[in-house]
């Protein structure tokens, strides 16, 4: 067995670190405090509010938005660290460097949880879609139009770069947001905690893997990525241990959340919930030959439930928490070597286990009787339709070459004018961030190919961060605006 020691996971380092190190766990905390700050207060959090989680341009509050979510994922998160600290004993937390830590760990676990979803675009997973969508269509004949002529195409000698942008993902817009659009130089532990995927956007997906099934972080965050696992002892393409725990809490949360989301806009009744959950479990207890008799537990609780109507999500909600998060802290401490070092290659919930047909048997439900029924697939295709639209409307920016881009941003006479005025509506943090992408860039390369590829690759980077961005309701608008419908 190799040392484990979280004190080094579990660290005040930042990319800019303008004070001493911590020299004890009063100061650690205090610097992860700092972070909570930074994280609560910044506009990604307070954009949350406005978000999808599954019924887009909700006005019903009892429904959950991103933020409401998030928040949930959040206090689940603090219940199983303090689970884990609760079965560990006094000599375990020695022997593994966490005597001290748990207050820096929840505080860590928490804000993760609060910041898990701020990558994701408008409309939830089918604005990934629509964006890798039109991307996938256009930007094959973007190249051509905004390559010189008179050198060669863009990215024919970086070929990876253009798979890079046909990769967008939410998490990997997280880490985008927190490092290089919000510059909120949070510590290295706090960052690597919502890093839910290792691969960059420029390798190709293989085969197998849990880890690197997506998109982790993009090319644009790679020497921050390279800098975060150096300092925190991570190998490139391993996770940190905290990002389990992250993950197993929205796992918790978010399978029966989208159920009870389902119940309060009337797409189904708790009869029929009741009995769809028993049946299920059933099936998924049968499936991981877990014994029949545990099968007789769902329905234990639905009937409970059902008692008390107006309590019934309350009291099915306390009936699965207690397990999955007791079942969640024991994986991580019996897998402790493993995800220490970031290898566990599979997520604490998923192992054919009891609780593992708990989540599954609320997840099948979910796609099976709300994802698809017709009033959700309704405002899904409505917001593929306003992604695509707003991106068509934007494509002007990207089908020039460098010379007239910089032209239109800088305002100059000779630029076109429907540009000048797309350039116009970029925010300015937006705007910014590419900018000083490609002051970088001018000042360490002389390789003209090299420098366009880039420049056009920050390009593709900017739109994709202005429509991603957006909440679902300024999504909407803008598109009606540009689409000049009252």
């Amino acid at each position: 067995m190799t040392v484990i020691n979280f004190r080094l996971k579990i660290s005040d380092q930042r990319n800019r670190q303008s004070y001493p190190l911590a020299q004890d766990i009063d100061q650690l905390k205090m610097q992860f405090e700092s972070d909570r700050g930074r994280i609560i207060n910044s506009a990604a959090i307070r954009r949350l509010q406005q978000k999808t989680q599954v019924f887009p341009l909700e006005k019903n509050a009892a429904v959950r938005s991103r933020l409401t979510h998030s928040m949930e994922v959040q206090q689940v998160g603090r219940f199983i660290v303090q689970t884990i600290f609760k079965t560990l004993s006094s000599e375990q937390q020695k022997n593994y460097g966490l005597t001290g830590l748990e207050r820096s760990m929840e505080s860590l676990v928490e804000m993760a949880c609060l910041m898990h979803d701020i990558g994701n675009p408008p409309f939830g997973h089918f604005g990934e879609q629509a964006i890798n969508q039109w991307f996938e269509q256009h930007l094959p004949q973007l190249v051509k139009e905004a390559s010189d002529p008179q050198s060669p195409e863009l990215f024919s000698s970086n070929p990876a770069l253009m798979r890079d942008i046909l990769q967008f993902e939410g998490n990997a817009q997280a880490i985008r947001l927190v490092h290089s659009l919000l510059n909120l130089n949070l510590t290295f532990s706090q960052a690597a905690a919502i890093l839910k995927y290792t691969r960059l956007a420029t390798e190709p997906k293989p085969n197998t893997g849990y880890l690197q099934k997506k998109v982790g972080y993009y090319f644009s965050e790679k020497a921050y990525i390279e800098k975060l696992a150096a300092n925190l002892s991570m190998q490139i393409g391993a996770r940190h241990p905290l990002s389990y725990i992250m993950e197993a809490a929205d796992d918790i949360s978010y399978c029966l959340a989208d159920i009870e989301d389902a119940v309060e806009k009337g797409l189904i009744n708790l009869d029929q919930l009741s009995k769809l959950l028993a049946n299920t479990f059933t099936e998924q207890v049968n499936a991981f030959e877990l014994g029949s008799a545990l099968a007789k537990d769902m329905q234990h609780w639905t009937e409970k439930a059902k008692k008390y109507p107006d309590q019934y999500f309350i009291s099915l909600r306390v009936s699965l928490t207690h397990p999955l998060v007791t079942h969640a802290a024991g994986q991580f401490i019996e897998n402790i070597e493993a995800i220490y070092h970031g290898q566990l290659d599979s997520a604490l919930l998923e192992d054919r286990s009891y609780a593992h047909a708990i989540t599954e048997t609320l997840k099948k439900v979910a796609r099976e009787h709300v994802f698809c029924h017709p009033e959700v697939e309704k405002l899904e295709l409505q917001g593929y339709r306003i992604i695509s639209g707003l991106l068509d409307c934007y494509r002007p920016l990207l089908a020039m070459d460098h010379q007239t881009f910089n032209a239109v941003l800088t305002k100059q006479k000779s630029a076109p004018l429907i540009e000048k005025h797309l350039a116009k509506k970029l925010p300015n943090k937006h705007l910014s961030c590419y900018q000083q992408a490609i002051d970088a860039l001018a000042l360490e390369t002389t390789d003209n190919e090299h420098f366009a590829n880039l420049e056009f690759y920050y390009r593709c980077r900017l739109l994709q961060d202005y429509i991603s961005g957006m909440t679902d309701q300024f999504a909407y608008d803008e598109y009606r605006n540009l689409m000049v419908i009252d």
